[in-house]
């Protein structure tokens, strides 16, 4: 049930869906209320204007990122590595019967990279649904044909198909691996995810070192970029996130 609710939830308090209710309400407002209407007016104008003047959506990812670096890894033995699904578009994988990536690819090209660079390390991909439309299409099976075509095989990889979000990537996860205690794990996904992921396993008592990717904050890090796209896109993944945030540690998921 929490699953369902945390989509709701969402879909209500996205900036795009704020925006959009702003503006009916402006309209429903124009004859009954025309001081309020224009100042609701007033108020989406100013913020896509904010959109465009100033680095907004990155002011919302930095805080999230600055927290996990880029990491260098020693000689140490890496026993194993686990990436998070996220970075594949499930839906227009199945409609076109290859695998179409989206902005956070970075996650299974540095999952490909690290498999080859530490073949003694066992390796998972965590991700089945998070579309509660459509559960059928899971990213764990939609995978498999692009780490063959990177070289991956993928009766090497342990695929853990039923998560459907981060917390249940955790569990999912641990009960499949089993990990020893003195084990040396790294965990793949995006910097700005990293802080609620680590949060997740950590939670389980799970020590496993952050292997942060997809940094966007120094993207259009700048003033008066007139990119009010670039701003949204990544002022709604902050949101997001932030939000995620919030609610697991009311959920008592994190600490």
């Amino acid at each position: 049930m929490s699953f369902i609710i945390s989509k709701i939830v969402w879909a209500l308090l996205t900036p795009g869906s704020i925006l959009l209710l702003i503006l009916v309400l402006a309209w429903w407002l124009h004859g009954k209320r025309p001081t309020l209407s224009r100042g609701l007016l007033a108020i989406a104008t100013l913020f896509i204007a904010a959109l465009s003047l100033c680095p907004i959506g990155a002011w919302a990812l930095r805080p999230l990122e600055s927290q996990f670096p880029p990491v260098q890894l020693d000689q140490r033995r890496i026993d194993g590595i686990i990436v998070l699904g996220g970075a594949l578009d499930a839906e227009a994988t199945q409609r076109l019967a290859l695998p179409v990536l989206n902005d956070a690819a970075e996650r299974l090209t540095a999952f490909v990279a690290l498999a080859k660079a530490h073949p003694e390390a066992k390796l998972v991909f965590s991700g089945g649904s998070g579309d509660p439309i459509r559960p059928e299409l899971r990213e764990a099976d939609q995978v498999k044909q692009f780490f063959k075509e990177q070289g991956l095989p993928p009766d090497r990889v342990i695929f853990e198909r039923d998560s459907r979000n981060t917390y249940e990537n955790a569990v999912y996860s641990q009960k499949l691996v089993h990990p020893q205690a003195g084990q040396n794990w790294l965990l793949v996904t995006s910097a700005w995810h990293m802080p609620r992921a680590i949060g997740c396993f950590e939670k389980l008592g799970w020590k496993i070192t952050p292997y942060p990717v997809d940094y966007r904050s120094n993207s259009h890090d700048h003033w008066a970029s007139f990119l009010p796209e670039q701003q949204f896109d990544m002022l709604t993944t902050g949101a997001r996130e932030w939000l995620g945030l919030l609610s697991y540690r009311l959920m008592g998921r994190i600490d």
